[in-house]
This record gives structure tokens, sequence and C-alpha cells, in this order.
């Protein structure tokens, strides 16, 4: 089966380096993010074929013309990882409800439609993989991130897997502890800001509260993405890659 893969969030960090796997793997790609500049960087680095479609995943029409320019360039996606994402750090007091919307929107919501529209087409040929880019933040709680936790936490990938079950088409989540990507650097960023700590003390204190020392590596985690779209047998569940920070 000639598959096509669709990967949102790809003009940088944990999506950029999915598409670059899946490129390797064989697959033809294609690449979308907001940023038309970060999708040409991707395509670059991926040896296969690729098609950058930018788009704000946060609109839903832009869903739908996404997906359609796949359609009409390559045919049907076989392959979905949604990766688009983003973070927001406050007390439950401070947060507004633009900072919690904002976080539904693009974490919770932008996949949901991503599903849905990719759903109908992956069921009718009997084959489909998905894989939503979560978080460890969606497997405990963690303080200051109420509206990050919520929609990394919303159990989308657990309905849709069992509901899809047994038709071909697997949807399973992977769950990244802190990440050597620009969201981590933000991360990073805002603690210099709140703490008075230098960049290289904060970034030291991300790595310590994972068991293995370090941050995890982009690719890492995409090897994870990969395992999840290899096989039939696994759907509905929640890979950790993180360390040894979460124990499930």
């Amino acid at each position: 089966m000639d598959r096509i893969a669709l990967v949102t969030g790809a003009g940088s960090g944990i999506g950029r380096a999915a598409a670059i796997r899946l490129s390797r793997a064989g697959l033809r790609v294609v690449l979308s993010s907001r940023r038309a500049d970060a999708l040409a960087a991707t395509a670059a680095a991926c040896p296969g074929p690729t098609l950058a479609v930018p788009a704000d995943v946060t609109d839903p029409s832009a869903v739908d013309r996404l997906f359609g320019r796949a359609e009409h360039d390559w045919g049907a996606v076989g392959v979905l990882i949604a990766s688009a994402g983003a973070g927001y750090s406050a007390r439950i007091e401070r947060t507004s409800d633009a900072d919690w919307n904002r976080m539904l929107e693009l974490n919770l919501t932008a996949p949901f439609r991503c599903l849905r529209r990719v759903v109908p087409a992956m069921r009718a040929r009997g084959y489909g993989r998905v894989v939503v880019i979560a978080s460890t933040a969606s497997r405990v709680g963690e303080p200051y991130l109420a509206a990050y936790t919520a929609s990394k936490h919303g159990g989308l990938v657990r309905a849709v897997a069992a509901e899809l079950a047994g038709t071909g088409v697997t949807v399973n989540a992977v769950c990244p502890g802190f990440v050597d990507t620009p969201m981590t650097a933000t991360t990073i960023g805002n603690i210099v800001q709140k703490t008075g700590r230098t960049a290289e003390q904060a970034r030291s204190a991300l790595e310590a509260r994972q068991p293995i020392g370090r941050l995890i590596t982009p690719e890492e985690v995409a090897d994870a993405v990969w395992f999840c779209v290899a096989s039939e047998a696994i759907t509905g569940q929640a890979v950790n890659v993180d360390g040894g920070t979460v124990q499930s």
C-alpha cells in the first residue's frame, strides 16, 4: 500500500523529527504548520517526497483545506501524526478563560477535528494509523498546568481507539517528558524570567526531573511514534517517552 502520512506541527521539534522518521521509512509525508519557511526546512531534511501545506489547525476550515489538498494531490491519508501543540503555565486563579480555551483549542479540539476528517477514509480502506503527541502531563497532575493538563488529558485517544478497534485503524498517544525542543526552550525562558535563575540552571532543573538526567531528544520521541505506526496490535495506548519519570 502506498502510504501517505500527514504531520501537523511539522515545522519544528517533535513534528519535524516525526516527519523525517516517516520519510526515512518510505512514506510520502504531508507537512503542515503555520510557517511556510519552517516547513521548507523540514522538507529539506526529509529524504523522500513531501508536500508542504501551511495551515493553522485551530481554524476548522483550515483543517478541511489541509486534508483536501493532501487528497487532491496525493490521495487518502493513511497515517496521521497530530503534533501541533503548545504549553501554558500559571496558577489556577491566574488562568483566564482565554488561556484555558487556547489550550483546549490547539491541544485537544484540533486533533479531534483532524481525526474526524481522516477517519472515514481510513475506515473505508481498512487501514489507518493515528498518533497524537500528548505529554506526561496527561498522566499525572502538575502544579500550575491546569489548562495544559486538561487539554492533554481529554480522553480522545482512548475513546476513538475503542470505537475503531477491529477496523484496521489504530489510535495511540505518545507522551513525552521534557524534550529538547523550542517549546522547552520557552519553558526555560519563563523559568529564568520568573525565578532569576540562569538558563543553564533552569535547564539543569528540568533535566534533573527525569531519572536519566537529561532532556529527551525529538528523535527518541519520533522512534516511539514509528513504534505505534508499525504495529496493528498496539492501539488505545499512551506510550511514555520521559526517561522513567512516570512509571506505568
